[in-house]
């Protein structure tokens, strides 16, 4: 049995997903209608194995609120969903660390596939999305590392302070040092003066 939590300001389409979904075997679903009220959820005793967060709600702030839920509870997946299926959107969300970003023009049983497919340890990033991200994305692998993560080691190698580079990207120093983490593992670096020494070794711009 999973638990999901759907999260969306429209009651009709709030309800009317958490009901399709609700009717299918396997899912406990419980709703929120804000950022914060999802975070309340969140904190609370019930472990969710996803959270669907709507893009374009109170407190979400872009991709922001994402960032937040995502660094608060890295045990819960956490899939996007959006009325406007835009591909650098998706693509953002997917770095961040979303397993789903789920278009609300999917027909009610795509989006059960889709919820399964996450649930199943799958990344969900709609084929037609994937190739226009792509086209924009090709040339911003630097060993591994996501968009926002690139943007945390030049901080990071013009020798900001995790504060610094959450300011500059507007996002909360929780984040950044998730982002700085992440950073250390894939480059092999034990601290930041190794990882950015490393970065400018490689090249790195």
């Amino acid at each position: 049995m999973s638990n999901l939590l759907v999260v969306d300001d429209h009651d009709l389409v709030r309800d009317t997903i958490a009901a399709y979904l609700g009717q299918s075997e396997g899912f406990v679903i419980e709703t929120a209608s804000s950022l914060d009220e999802a975070l309340e959820e969140l904190a609370g005793t019930t472990p969710f194995d996803l959270c669907i967060l709507d893009y374009h709600m109170p407190g979400m702030d872009g991709l922001s609120g994402l960032e937040i839920a995502a660094s608060a509870h890295p045990a819960v997946k956490f899939a996007l969903m959006s009325g406007v299926a835009a591909p650098d959107v998706a693509q953002q969300a997917m770095s961040i660390g979303a397993v789903g970003f789920f278009p609300k023009s999917l027909g009610a049983p795509n989006l059960l596939n889709a919820v399964r497919f996450v649930l199943s340890g799958e990344r969900y990033f709609p084929f037609g999305l994937a190739v226009e991200a792509a086209r924009t994305t090709a040339t911003m692998d630097y060993r591994g590392l996501t968009e926002r993560e690139c943007e945390t080691l030049r901080g990071i190698c013009e020798g900001k302070s995790n504060k610094e580079i959450g300011r500059d990207l507007g996002l909360q120093e929780v984040t950044i040092k998730l982002h700085v983490k992440n950073i250390l593992s894939k480059l092999g670096a034990k601290n930041r003066t190794q990882a950015a020494l490393r970065a400018r070794e490689d090249g790195f711009k």
